[in-house]
């Protein structure tokens, strides 16, 4: 019988790699990277848009991945396509159809990434027993924040770097994917030694596909389920357009309307004091929720969320040029932002409740991507329609619908209040 490996030794760097291509392929990296590289703000926000596909279907997914081999033979395979599929985009990068491939291979990246997820929530339940799961929760959100930190962060500062170094911008990011296939490699060789073989991990029956399809069904007869559908699909809808336009914004020439910031200020502004904002945000919602509840926390908890976005509507007006005021904007709005989602995410769970509530809460996450998927593939065009000003007021505008549902919205008193 194999020795019982230390959880320590597995589940940070397990987690940190969760976050990597997640940030990489879906969010302000990818982003960043097709904005530098002169693609325009509506292909940009539109394909990058489109790379959330794989984590909308990720809960139809999740029960064949149970079905063929192992969660620990997933999380190897696809760390080890993930780190191919980085270094494919990295050489793509220089050639005349970078961006159709590119697209294509972070598609595939992404669709790797969804499966880790799976995967590895799966193999943190089949590897601890229920006080490591709750002892080590903490910590695996944690690394996974820090993967986030590290990948708008530090990678795009990385870029920023190299670009004023070579001079040579799709050099300087063939560069940074490298560093970070290079890293998912490293991840890989280290997990197929250390990721210990629990005797619960085994390929399923099919059974629990087909259980899957009825607790789907089930899913629809629930009360009121289509009010609650709409709500978890508009309750981002400003979000979605925002968080896709605002990379380009901070970034673009102040003669484009943009705040002219560098690469590498973009990746310590945004990537790692927002980050670090939405973090506090989010342990701070979950604070205040677990005192008020959240039939009287969402309210509150929804305007903190949307009502910072008016920041971007002044900086769009005024293009300040002062660091520090254009840093307390972005760490206000993601402050924001991580402090309202925290009540969202609560919500998720309260639509979830009952027999199947984990196949419930996959399909909940699921729209919840496709409510940041559909609005920001239009954004970009819409912001090149509108400019920046009159994007941003549509952006807050879009806030409102979600709070027109919240009106009609039945939620139990006493739900997420501590005891």
């Amino acid at each position: 019988m194999e020795k019982k490996r230390n959880p320590w030794s597995w589940v940070p760097t397990l987690y940190f790699a969760e976050g990597i291509p997640y940030v990489v392929a879906a969010t302000a990296f990818a982003v960043t990277m097709y904005h530098k590289l002169g693609i325009s703000n509506a292909e940009t926000a539109f394909f990058t848009s489109w790379i959330y596909f794989p984590w909308v279907i990720k809960p139809f997914w999740s029960p064949f991945v149970d079905v063929m081999k192992t969660k620990r033979w997933w999380i190897l395979f696809t760390q080890l396509l993930i780190g191919i599929g980085l270094a494919a985009v990295a050489f793509v990068i220089p050639t005349s159809f970078f961006l159709q491939s590119s697209i294509a291979i972070l598609w595939l990246v992404a669709f790797c990434s969804a499966t880790h997820d799976i995967s590895a929530d799966g193999f943190y339940m089949l590897a601890l027993d229920e006080g490591e799961q709750s002892l080590f929760v903490g910590i695996r959100s944690t690394f996974y924040r820090i993967s986030m930190v590290v990948g708008q962060g530090f990678l795009i500062y990385l870029a920023g770097f190299l670009e004023e170094e070579t001079q040579d911008i799709p050099f300087a990011w063939s560069i940074t994917l490298l560093v970070t296939a290079a890293l998912f490699f490293i991840f890989f060789l280290y997990h197929t030694v250390i990721l210990p073989k629990p005797e619960g991990d085994k390929a399923v029956t099919t059974s629990n596909a087909s259980n899957f399809f009825a607790s789907f069904k089930s899913f629809f007869k629930k009360k009121e389920i289509l009010l609650g559908i709409a709500f978890i699909l508009l309750y981002r809808l400003g979000e979605a357009q925002l968080c896709k336009i605002t990379v380009p914004f901070l970034q673009d020439p102040f003669d484009k309307g943009g705040l002219g910031l560098s690469t590498k200020d973009f990746g310590l502004i945004y990537g790692t004091i927002g980050v670090l904002a939405l973090t506090i945000g989010g342990i701070l919602g979950g604070i205040y929720i677990s005192e008020k509840g959240l039939k009287k926390s969402i309210f509150p908890m929804m305007l903190w969320m949307n009502l910072p976005n008016l920041i971007y509507v002044l900086m769009a007006c005024f293009q300040p040029t002062d660091m520090w005021l254009i840093t307390a904007g972005v760490a206000i709005e993601q402050f924001g932002y991580g402090f309202g989602f925290t009540a969202f995410m609560l919500y998720l769970i309260y639509v979830s409740q009952g027999e199947f509530k984990t196949s419930h809460y996959a399909i909940c996450t699921g729209l919840m991507a496709l409510g940041m998927m559909l609005p920001g593939m239009g954004a970009g065009w819409i912001q090149k329609i509108f400019g920046y000003q009159n994007f941003f007021i549509w952006a807050c505008i879009c806030t409102l619908p979600s709070f027109f549902l919240l009106h009609y919205l039945k939620i139990e008193d006493k739900f997420g209040k501590k005891e």
